[in-house]
């Protein structure tokens, strides 16, 4: 079975797996351009950039968030090169636009732009705060992950941020989507305050290939970080024996 390599969302890095990490040492968890100590790219080299650090065959890709609808442009740019795909809390098109209710108001994204323009890391923190609503947890069990999940050695570069945030502004892989037609896992958190469980609903319709859906009802935008055991039971079939 291909060999798993994943990837991150916008502001987190690698880190933000290290329950993946003990649970799959084979696994190669990749950290975005500005990210968790990577170099600084422009925008449109992303996508490039990530492709290029895959091997020659074809691999399973785990993407979450804006590491899903990298996944995604990733696929549709080479499709022999993913063998596999799981999505978590991913869309084809981050913002909302004429003929696409389910993404992000201008309201939400505007507040995403300021936190980058401020330079203030409490800015970050209250993301990450929002990608957790819905989980009900503990005030315990939030600060653990808090401390666990960020890779605060190797913060998230300004540069990062913003073409980060370029990137899920604009990019937009609906008219891929019927085209791929390689075995997709779904996973959305139906709390999720940051992308809308819609849009994995409507993945699922469009998808060309065999597709497998999961809403897990009690979790918000990070289902792989509150509830790693369950998150591995259900990838494990797609991974490398």
């Amino acid at each position: 079975m291909s060999k798993l390599y994943v990837l991150h969302g916008w502001a987190q890095s690698r880190q933000i797996w290290f329950q993946q990490q003990a649970a799959f040492p084979d696994a190669q968890f990749l950290n975005l351009p500005g990210h968790g100590g990577a170099a600084d790219q422009p925008p449109e080299r992303w996508q490039e950039t990530l492709i290029d650090q895959l091997p020659d065959q074809p691999v399973t890709l785990v993407g979450w968030s804006l590491g899903g609808i990298l996944a995604l442009a990733m696929a549709a740019a080479q499709p022999e090169r993913i063998a596999r795909l799981i999505l978590i809390g991913a869309t084809p098109c981050f913002c909302r636009r004429a003929g696409w209710p389910h993404g992000c108001d201008a309201e939400l994204f505007a507040a995403f732009e300021a936190a980058v323009a401020s330079g203030s890391p409490k800015s970050l923190n209250r993301f990450f705060a929002l990608m957790l609503h819905g989980d009900r947890l503990p005030r315990a069990d939030y600060n653990r992950l808090a401390k666990l999940a960020v890779d605060r050695a190797h913060p998230v570069t300004p540069a990062g941020l913003q073409a980060g945030l370029e990137l899920l502004a604009s990019l937009d892989l609906r008219a891929a989507v019927p085209q791929l037609t390689m075995p997709l896992l779904l996973l959305h958190g139906a709390q999720d305050a940051i992308i809308d469980v819609a849009s994995s609903r409507w993945l699922a319709e469009q998808w060309g290939g065999a597709v497998t859906l999961q809403l897990w009802q009690d979790c918000g935008h990070a289902p792989f970080l509150t509830q790693p055991d369950r998150f591995r039971h259900l990838i494990e079939p797609w991974t490398p024996s």
